[in-house]
């Protein structure tokens, strides 16, 4: 009974694109800054499911450790060692996405540290709209791991 609630990478994606009569595409045809905008939702829903799994804290509290995880300069900072971890592939979509010409910039981050954070955020999506969700999750857990917050 309970194998029939949990959801794989596969129904997941399947039932949405049913529900909504999404088209399958081809990813790495898309603008990086339109994958960095929904890599950075992703990631960032991953990140805190993390935490609100782990610790049964206040909503602020949660949002601190969260905020951590999710800023420019802590995408930055997870990218020095995921770089060497990415496939071809995955190395092509961060470079389109470090390259891209944003319209905004971050407050607390360089522009450097912004840049890399946006190829970031780019792999992120990526990853997300295949529905690689296993390898998301682990450069996710690699990154976390670097940043010393788990």
């Amino acid at each position: 009974m309970e194998k029939e609630n949990q959801v794989t990478k596969e129904n997941f994606t399947e039932s949405m694109d049913a529900q909504f009569a999404l088209p399958s595409k081809d990813w790495t045809q898309y603008a990086p800054l339109t994958l960095a905008y929904i890599g950075d939702a992703a990631y960032e829903l991953v990140v805190r499911s993390i935490f609100v799994k782990r610790h049964d804290i206040q909503p602020q509290k949660l949002h601190q450790k969260v905020t951590r995880c999710v800023s420019a300069r802590a995408q930055a900072n997870m990218m020095e060692v995921l770089l060497p971890e990415l496939t071809v592939q995955e190395a092509a979509v961060y470079r389109r996405g470090r390259n891209s010409k944003p319209y905004t910039k971050a407050k607390n981050a360089t522009l450097g540290e912004y840049l890399v954070a946006t190829g970031f955020e780019a792999v992120m999506g990526y990853l997300y709209l295949e529905g690689a969700f296993e390898r998301m999750n682990e450069l996710i857990e690699k990154g976390l791991a670097a940043l010393k917050v788990m």
